[in-house]
């Protein structure tokens, strides 16, 4: 687990490289992908930022086109943001390979194998989702 770990963090790390922004900034690309818009005030506490932070991230990923700021629909004083068709398209170039992979590591396996390997997974994130809060309450 920990050499995968390694690998996938070597990994986060190159793109975020190639696209010319940190590993927060990535992360923050990523949760948009995932869920198209946000607002500022829930990237904040998914990203572990300040509101000045998400502010200088915003603009940083804005600056290189990898997102945009629009009214909010019900609030003209709030904004949703949202990623970029042209960040998808990077992004996804990147990990596409690993996906296509991944999706032919799964078909060899039988279902019931699938669903062993994703209840491990799912396991081992909660183990890690607990984990974070015991280690946030040390404070």
């Amino acid at each position: 687990m920990q050499a995968f770990q390694a690998r996938v963090d070597a990994f986060d790390e190159l793109v975020a490289a190639r696209l010319g922004v940190n590993r927060t900034d990535l992360r923050c690309v990523e949760i948009l992908m995932t869920q198209r818009t946000a607002s500022p005030g829930e990237l904040g506490p998914a990203l572990g930022l300040t509101t000045g932070g998400v502010t200088a991230m915003l603009i940083r990923l804005e600056r290189l086109g990898y997102l945009r700021r629009v009214p909010h629909p019900e609030d003209g004083r709030k904004v949703i943001v949202e990623v970029t068709d042209e960040a998808m398209r990077q992004v996804a170039a990147l990990y596409a390979p690993i996906a296509e992979g991944g999706h032919r590591l799964l078909g060899a396996y039988s279902d019931a194998e699938v669903e062993l390997l994703t209840g491990f997974l799912r396991a081992v994130r909660e183990l890690y989702e607990g984990n974070l809060e015991r280690v946030r309450g040390l404070d």
